[in-house]
């Protein structure tokens, strides 16, 4: 007797078949929809909450609660005006790819484990490589994210600084530094307490004008470091800071990291892909100087959400890092490739077959489509920062930096605080449900921050971003009489 578990071919189909009437029914709402719904969350448990279910519900009915409870009350990360943080789009690319990888439900540890899925991402990583410039003879891995491909790149530097810290434990190595600008993510900070760094020892360096590191100071505190006994480790650069968009000067920063010693980490968990565009291209000079660089195919590649890339320029320090033996991993009767396992170079062991939805959407589109959606995504923020500069009530905080914008509404002869005023319109824009932009601040002021990662923004998208932006100003001054 077959097991109920066991579905079969055609219920599966009808299954499948209904699940992509839904997606389609949503695709074709997505421009049309609010960006994010009015609601709260005890309102989305009411509508959830059930007991266990100990027997099957009638298919139609489960699907049903995805149709109308769980598309409906998500924010739509998809929708044309959604501006805020870096959130992807994804694809039906992606979607189709994440359910054929999902049917396989390949464990990819190693090569043994998954030789296919094994071999497909070796070669998705050899094609991120090409794309930022990366060092040719290079290796790297799929990870969950950026914040796990940041945490994966400091265990490596730390092991490369000092080789027996990760053996005898967090005291053994307390004077270890690490420098980043002011503009750094927080995975980071994050990842150096986690690995018993200690947050305290991430020296944070001060930026130019355009928010990018200041190297003379960087080297000033290395120096200055180094007088003190301490042991300078690492230097994390950002390959598109995520607050402004920020892209530090890699050639210099690759200068003080090879006259030092010292690991060269460039974060690029957003700005990495911008290497497609030809007006970013120039930027990536000296990325191949990179000991190790972050990426987030689920960013600016447009990929589903839960796939990062950590590219190092030698596997050795991974290796030293990662590496474990164990009686039930051990390889038998395997050599040379079909030994190999990406437990050795990240700290996963199991891990989804994050490569078939990146290849296949790489397949599908190519890469000169993609470059065109980077591009356009660059162009659109530009455009705005223009609409914004000839606006006579909205003032620019910060330059363009990629396809993020920072600015506020600044009305003329407006006599009140504009960081209240800013965030009322803020709150007024995203409960409005035309557009979304998050927040952040610049010098102190509260602002209003954009960033472009959609493949379906136009430029009329940025204008109607504006439009809604006075709506929402108009309504917060009625409110307050």
């Amino acid at each position: 007797m077959p097991s109920p578990i066991d579905t079969s071919p055609e219920v599966f189909r009808q299954l499948a078949e209904e699940a992509l009437r839904i997606i389609e029914d949503f695709y074709a709402q997505l421009p049309h929809a609010p960006v994010m719904p009015v609601t709260s969350a005890q309102a989305v448990r009411d509508l959830l909450a059930e007991p266990l279910p100990e027997q099957p519900a009638a298919a139609s009915e489960v699907l049903a609660a995805v149709r109308d409870i769980v598309y409906p009350l998500s924010r739509h990360n998809g929708h044309p005006r959604f501006f805020g943080y870096v959130a992807s789009p994804g694809t039906a690319a992606a979607a189709i790819g994440d359910l054929l990888a999902s049917a396989l439900n390949a464990n990819v540890t190693s090569w043994r484990s998954a030789p296919a899925a094994a071999e497909m991402e070796h070669m998705v990583i050899g094609w991120l490589k090409q794309i930022t410039g990366f060092a040719p003879e290079g290796t790297g891995l799929l990870v969950s994210g950026g914040s796990m491909a940041n945490f994966s790149a400091l265990a490596a530097a730390r092991t490369k600084a000092d080789p027996h810290a990760g053996r005898r434990g967090t005291g053994h190595a307390p004077d270890l530094r690490i420098y980043a600008s002011t503009e750094v993510h927080f995975s980071i900070v994050k990842g150096a307490r986690l690995l018993g760094i200690g947050s305290d020892n991430v020296v944070l360096v001060p930026t130019d004008a355009a928010f990018r590191m200041d190297v003379a100071e960087l080297e000033r505190r290395i120096e200055s470091d180094r007088a003190a006994g301490l042991r300078p480790m690492c230097i994390v650069a950002n390959a598109g800071a995520v607050n402004t968009g920020a892209f530090d000067p890699l050639p210099e920063i690759a200068a003080i990291a090879e006259r030092h010693r010292l690991w060269l980490h460039v974060d690029g968990a957003y700005g990495g892909f911008s290497a497609l565009a030809p007006s970013a291209k120039p930027l990536f000079t000296g990325i191949d100087r990179a000991d190790s660089l972050s990426l987030d195919p689920h960013k600016w590649l447009y990929s589903s959400v839960g796939c990062g890339c950590l590219l190092y320029r030698e596997a050795q320090p991974a290796i030293a890092t990662f590496s474990h033996d164990a009686d039930y991993t051990r390889p038998v009767g395997l050599s040379n490739d079909e030994a190999f396992a990406f437990w050795d170079l990240g700290p996963e062991l199991s891990r989804p077959f994050r490569a078939l939805p990146l290849w296949l959407q790489l397949k599908l589109y190519g890469a000169a489509n993609l470059a065109d959606a980077v591009a356009r995504n660059i162009a659109c923020a530009q455009y705005f920062a223009d609409l914004v500069t000839e606006a006579p009530d909205f003032e620019l905080l910060a330059p363009v930096g990629l396809s993020i914008f920072n600015f506020r509404y600044a009305p003329p002869h407006y006599a009140g605080d504009l960081d209240p005023l800013n965030e009322q319109i803020l709150l007024a824009l995203q409960r409005g449900g035309s557009s979304y932009l998050s927040n952040t601040r610049i010098h102190g002021k509260f602002a209003l921050r954009g960033c472009v990662l959609n493949y379906r923004t136009t430029e009329a998208d940025m204008r109607r971003l504006l439009e809604d932006l006075r709506d929402a100003a108009r309504y917060c001054f009625l409110r307050a009489g």
